[in-house]
């Protein structure tokens, strides 16, 4: 057809998303016919801090092969733009799981949660930290039961080593730790506290903490002496889910779970109840 608009191998066939900096196409193989997502940035709209996070995502993926890290099929650059190739989940994203079934049974909480801990687990070994971990960047694979879940959009990670920290404000006020909101200084913790954040929501529903500005949500965050888990889910959780929780969402980051802490926790090894 005429107006079919090509990328390398690759034919357009409906754009999912846009944004200021990139565009989300839905795409196909012309031959194969497999389905993909195609991820077009502007790199003329990028200033130095997102050309490096650019040069993170592109380094980190290309060097991963993971169940739990959306795979990289390949770049494509033409004129001022670069392509992501991505492999395509048919789920959707977590964020579209929470709207459709509302409270997410703990066993099934528990599973999605060991696969983000296997996927944080590649990203820590790689000295990467994600920055805007939110339902929305975390896909299933497939619509079915046992879909896998994949931790996507790295366009805001960076290189982080052992001992450093980092300052750029970035990511989704609600899935932000409050050492970002703050304008403080930062360290992989964030990333566990948005890991806190998507489990309590993924339990009850919504997420703990809101606020009309990021002023008020910092208040809300500063003032909670308890989670508000569901009153009609609370008498069912184990109490290793509640203290997951809790220790995740700690607002020092001091006292917050580290990664290693969280992946060796009870309720990622709780096989069963």
């Amino acid at each position: 057809m005429e107006n079919e608009i090509r990328v390398g191998k690759y034919l357009l066939r409906e754009k999912v998303s846009e944004g200021s900096l990139s565009i989300i196409w839905k795409a196909e193989h012309r031959t194969s016919r497999e389905e993909v997502i195609l991820k077009q940035v502007f790199l003329s709209k990028l200033n130095q801090n997102l050309k490096d996070c650019l040069d993170c995502e592109l380094n980190f993926l290309s060097s991963v092969k993971h169940p739990n890290i959306i795979h990289l099929i390949e770049v494509i650059q033409v004129e001022g733009c670069v392509f992501l190739v991505l492999e395509f989940c048919s789920g959707g994203n977590l964020a579209s799981y929470i709207k459709q079934h509302g409270r997410v049974e703990e066993q099934v909480v528990k599973r999605f949660t060991q696969q983000l801990g296997a996927g944080l687990k590649v990203m820590h070994a790689h000295h990467v930290i994600h920055r805007d971990l939110k339902p929305e960047n975390v896909l299933l694979s497939t619509t079915d039961a046992d879909a896998v879940i994949k931790i996507a959009d790295f366009g805001l990670s960076r290189f982080i080593h052992p001992g450093d920290n980092a300052e750029t404000v970035c990511g989704s006020p609600l899935y932000m730790a409050p050492e970002i909101l703050q304008f403080q200084r930062y360290d992989e913790k964030i990333d566990m506290w948005s890991v806190g954040v998507i489990l309590f929501e993924l339990l009850n529903g919504y997420p703990p903490f809101r606020g009309r500005s990021n002023v008020q949500l910092i208040k809300n965050i500063k003032k909670c002496s308890d989670l508000p888990f569901s009153r009609f889910i609370l008498p069912e959780l184990h109490p290793d889910c509640i203290e997951i929780c809790t220790k995740l969402l700690c607002p020092n980051p001091v006292n917050r779970l580290s990664f290693d802490e969280f992946y060796q926790h009870s309720f990622l090894k709780r096989l069963n109840g």
